[in-house]
């Protein structure tokens, strides 16, 4: 069973804190330069396979973690000494780049609250960027109903300017109409007034 997971969202991250010091231990007490080196080089091979274990126990997106897991490691020393003292044991020194390769991020400490905080902006930008995806998709919706807008508003232009002509050709219609009539009307009103 995993030692702690840390919920984000949705999802766990899984953080492991058991970690193999008695090899460590082994390195810091070897007597001579070639059992320190042999103890090293065994203290290695056993983290190797406590990261192996972490990848496969813990890291279970279909159960809902992250596709990550922490690796605690207990103390400042122990993790310089695993993680990032450069020393000349072979590939076995590797170890750093072994375990980002299996999805395990060992953490100390001091590092450990950077890691989460990193984690989380990390977590947030995601959000971010699903939420711009949404907000680029619903601009593109508005753009459609804006276009269909606009084509409408063009041909209620046209209507009205067609309505326009047709109200001033009316109108023409109309004013010579009137003439006509007061034409017509003209004649007959001076002939029903009396002489003077």
């Amino acid at each position: 069973m995993v030692d702690a997971v840390i919920l984000i969202g949705a999802n766990f991250v899984p953080v492991d804190s058991k970690f193999p010091l008695e090899n460590f231990r082994r390195v810091v007490e070897a007597a001579t330069e070639s059992e320190r080196i042999a103890a090293r080089k065994q203290f290695l091979r056993d983290v190797k396979r406590h990261v192996d274990a972490i990848a496969t126990k813990y890291i279970l997106c279909d159960e809902g973690t992250y596709d990550f897991a922490l690796m605690y490691v207990p103390a400042e020393n122990v993790y310089y000494e695993t993680i990032i003292k450069e020393d000349n044991a072979g590939d076995e020194r590797q170890l750093f780049g072994y375990a980002l390769g299996k999805r395990v991020i060992p953490v100390s400490p001091n590092s450990f609250y950077a890691y989460l905080q990193t984690i989380l902006l990390g977590l947030r930008g995601m959000k971010v960027e699903e939420r711009a995806h949404e907000i680029l998709n619903t601009l593109a919706r508005l753009r459609a109903d804006f276009e269909k807008l606009q084509e409408n508003f063009r041909v209620l232009g046209k209507h009205l300017t067609n309505a326009q002509g047709s109200y001033a050709d009316t109108e023409r219609t109309l004013t010579k109409f009137d003439a006509k009539l007061s034409q017509i009307e003209a004649p007959a009103e001076t002939k029903a007034l009396p002489p003077i």
